[in-house]
């Protein structure tokens, strides 16, 4: 049975987290450790088992506030290659789940194969997206997933397919695993008609959304029938600022991180965010990004 000493190689002690999130805020992990290989990913998810360590995931840190305080036990980050390849065969794509939503995007795209473009402008990687079923307008990603190949908390590879998984707004039944890859059944289509959709679906993000800030993605899922970032624009929060934390002035739905904000800021905008439109609108707004 492995142990944790056998991959002093890739493990980082106290190591700082602001830096591999978008928000770039954020303690350290008590033990970071990222993978070069699936069967070295494998390893050290025993490893951790063995130990009886408390594992969490990271992949792009895009969906991610990280406590000031930092995080006990052990983070994995999956990120990068070889964890991250993406193939295409006839209409299907084969990605890792370290690779960048982006890069599945492209391929699939260059390949004529339609479905992922809507996802244009998600950040993050497949794993962390299959994880929460990213999606917007244009659908979500797991509508277009064939089978998915997992790794237990204990190291055991399992494979499920479409049919024995189960997607819905912002989650899905993959909480309980740690996703190795998936395959996307996506249909043929013009590439020209799939690049025009999504340049048109692109433009319209980057008008409404403040991509050259550091934030995360949205804060908090829509409720059902209506708009996060809405409510808590009409409870007048738009643009508030607490410490170095601002409550987008494009969106509301976002929080910027400008420079010396910490973690403490950001909570509480979202206190502020919720309460305010809990007392005008008696809407309780549930988190989508992930906190520490």
């Amino acid at each position: 049975m492995p142990a944790l000493a056998d991959f002093s190689e890739i493990t980082r002690r106290d190591e700082p987290l602001a830096p591999y999130t978008w928000m770039k805020i954020g303690g350290p992990a008590q033990f970071l450790l990222q993978p070069r290989t699936p069967d070295e990913l494998i390893q050290v998810v025993k490893a951790c088992d063995a130990a009886d360590m408390p594992v969490r995931l990271m992949g792009g840190g895009s969906n991610l506030l990280v406590r000031d305080a930092g995080v006990s036990g052990v983070v994995i980050r999956i990120y990068g290659e070889p964890l991250a390849k993406v193939e295409v065969q006839g209409n299907l794509v084969k990605a890792g789940a370290g690779a960048l939503l982006s890069t599945a995007i492209s391929h699939s795209v260059n390949a004529g194969l339609a479905g992922l473009e809507t996802l244009v402008g998600i950040p993050g990687t497949i794993g962390g997206a299959l994880h929460g079923n990213s999606g917007g307008r244009g659908g979500d990603i797991g509508q277009y997933v064939e089978s998915i190949s997992l790794l237990t908390m204990t190291g055991d590879v399992v494979t499920r397919g479409s049919d024995e998984l189960s997607f819905a707004y912002r989650e899905s039944n993959l909480d309980d695993f740690i996703i190795l890859d998936v395959t996307f059944r996506l249909q043929p289509e013009d590439p020209e008609e799939i690049t025009r959709h999504m340049k048109k679906l692109w433009i319209s993000k980057k008008a409404t959304q403040p991509y050259s800030f550091q934030s995360a993605g949205c804060i908090f899922k829509n409720p059902r029938g209506m708009s996060a970032g809405l409510l808590i624009d009409q409870a007048g929060l738009r643009g508030t600022r607490i410490g170095n934390a601002e409550i987008s002035d494009r969106h509301a739905n976002f929080i910027v991180s400008h420079p010396e904000a910490t973690s403490h800021d950001v909570q509480r905008l979202i206190d502020l965010a919720r309460s305010k439109v809990a007392e005008q609108f008696g809407v309780d707004l549930e988190l989508e990004i992930e906190v520490w």
